[in-house]
């Protein structure tokens, strides 16, 4: 993805055109991940819709495929009983019509008619010739002299002992053998009162005190069918697994290589992402984070833009920078200088001044935009700011004298209070975010004239911060593009809650590095501090033949 996306912006193109062009190739990317989608919505509906389907059809199928095998059966047992009863004892009859009796053994005895047992044994073998699926058997349990006896299994003798206890219930047994499914259905035989005549009146009867009710033995359907069959009734559900399944293997196929597709989309994502923090984070170093964190944030557009605001603008540069450069390695001053800004960025971030630029040893901030606290709040901040900047300014000089710098940094600092532009300044292909006006050249003003050390600032800003600074005017001066005349202020120090003046001494040069803040020191450091400056001041005092 990140290759393809590198690809298809140009080294050239402008930045918005970059952005545009990542979102497009990001919007054609969901298209495809939204089309490839498609295969699978039509599985799950083939699967919800083509299930209820299949098992009507194959209901419908099977309810078909009963009745007609049904059909087949009942068409060819009364086809045979039929073809039994003409060509049998019709037969039988139309031989000596004048002399018809029933018989035991009728074969062989033309004008014969066979009893009722007779003639349910033949329909056994009758009907279960020509068809596999049914056979028909008829038991008794007491047969006539002459017949061979009944071969019973275990059903046939357990059903012979139930249905003689109980004569109005049935037997059934349902087995699978192999592939073939088995039903067997087995009814009593009871005794009629023509059945209890014949058989207490025959010679060949093996029991002559019948009674009518008795259960003389049973008579048993036993019907069969091929596991085949039911599965070829089933083909509409198998025919759904098939394609069901067939959609399910290209379904995940697709799947997997969506899958692995997804998964090497999202390494390139999570490298791109990893780039683009990193160069996100490189760029943050270009701009203010104030600036930066509006732009990404979609608060402040690209677009070249400005508007009036009324900011506390914040100049600062190095007194005799080009002397000092002379005397240091370019590699040196650029440690050194890169530390300062490094140490006064941090204290300006502290406060909430955005920092605008560097130039050269120079340093511009400004406080009320982005965010504002409010022009009370941005000034105070911005004088706190650069007293922090002074203080902690003496103690790199302290640290940068150890390293042998005979020369450290002194910063002028000028702070002014007044309406300027603020917005995006340049071209379509390349701006700034930045502040310019008359009142941006009157901070700039004030720090030209500050002493090594100190902070000027105009009386619109002293009046905002009278109450936390003291501070003393100096001559009045001009300004070009500003007609009136402005008092600058030299800030003394500032006021303790009870609006004394905190006591700061600071002074650095060549064989001096003071800075002393007597309300930062405990009773102990005080004392401490008291007994230097005493000796040292009796260590400068002339000798005394050098006295006036």
């Amino acid at each position: 993805m990140l290759g393809y996306i590198s690809r298809k912006v140009d080294e050239r193109a402008l930045p918005s055109q970059n952005f545009a062009i990542v979102e497009e190739n990001l919007q054609n990317s969901l298209s495809r991940r939204v089309k490839n989608g498609l295969p699978l919505g039509a599985f799950l509906l083939v699967v919800l819709i083509g299930l209820p389907l299949a098992l009507f059809y194959d209901l419908r199928s099977i309810s078909a495929s009963f009745l007609q095998s049904q059909s087949r059966a009942l068409d060819h047992v009364i086809s045979s009983i039929r073809d039994y009863y003409a060509n049998t004892i019709v037969a039988s009859v139309q031989q000596n019509p004048h002399d018809v009796r029933v018989r035991v053994h009728f074969e062989g005895h033309p004008g014969a008619i066979p009893i009722p047992a007779t003639f349910s044994l033949a329909l056994g073998s009758v009907i279960s010739r020509g068809q596999d699926n049914v056979r028909y058997r008829f038991i008794s349990n007491l047969p006539f002299r002459g017949r061979p006896s009944h071969r019973l299994d275990g059903f046939e003798r357990a059903a012979l002992v139930a249905l003689a206890a109980h004569p109005s219930e049935i037997a059934t047994r349902s087995s699978w053998h192999g592939f073939t499914t088995e039903v067997r259905y087995a009814t009593p035989i009871v005794m009629t009162a023509s059945c209890v005549a014949c058989h207490n009146a025959d010679p060949n009867s093996p029991k002559r005190d019948w009674k009518v009710g008795e259960v003389g033995g049973l008579q048993e359907l036993i019907l069969t069918q091929p596991l085949a069959m039911n599965l070829v009734s089933f083909k509409y559900i198998v025919l759904y697994i098939l394609v069901v399944l067939i959609l399910g293997a290209l379904i995940y196929r697709q799947q997997t290589r969506q899958a692995k597709a997804i998964d090497r989309a999202n390494a390139d994502l999570s490298t791109a992402n990893e780039a683009l923090l990193g160069l996100s984070s490189n760029i943050s170093r270009y701009i203010s984070p104030q600036i930066y964190e509006s732009i990404f944030s979609g608060k402040t557009g690209t677009e070249l833009h400005t508007q009036r605001k009324k900011l506390t603008i914040f100049f600062s540069d190095i007194k005799d920078f080009t002397a000092t450069s002379e005397r240091l390695a370019p590699e040196e001053l650029t440690a050194i200088l890169n530390e300062y800004f490094d140490e006064m960025s941090a204290i300006a971030l502290q406060y909430g001044g955005t920092i605008d630029k560097f130039v050269g040893d120079a340093m511009l901030v400004f406080f009320g935009d982005p965010e504002s606290m409010g022009v009370d709040n941005d000034a105070a901040a911005c004088v706190r700011m650069a007293l922090a900047m002074q203080q902690r300014l003496a103690e790199l000089s302290v640290r940068w004298r150890n390293r042998g710098i005979e020369r450290p940094f002194r910063a002028r600092m000028g702070i002014n209070t007044g309406f300027v532009n603020v917005g995006n300044f340049g071209s379509s292909v390349r701006m700034d975010y930045t502040i310019i006006g008359a009142e941006v050249n009157l901070a700039a003003r004030l720090e030209t004239i500050a002493e090594p050390g100190s902070i000027v600032v105009s009386y619109e800003t002293y009046a905002l911060v009278r109450e936390i600074v003291a501070a003393h005017p100096l001559a009045p001066l001009t300004v070009k593009g500003i007609p009136r005349e402005i008092v600058p202020y030299v800030v003394d120090g500032p006021l303790e809650e009870s609006g004394g003046r905190r006591q700061v001494f600071s002074e650095h040069g060549a064989g001096i590095d003071l800075y002393l803040d007597i309300e930062a020191l405990d009773a102990a450091g005080q004392v401490r501090a008291r007994a230097i400056l005493l000796e040292a001041a009796e260590a400068l005092a002339p000798p005394h033949d050098q006295a006036p």
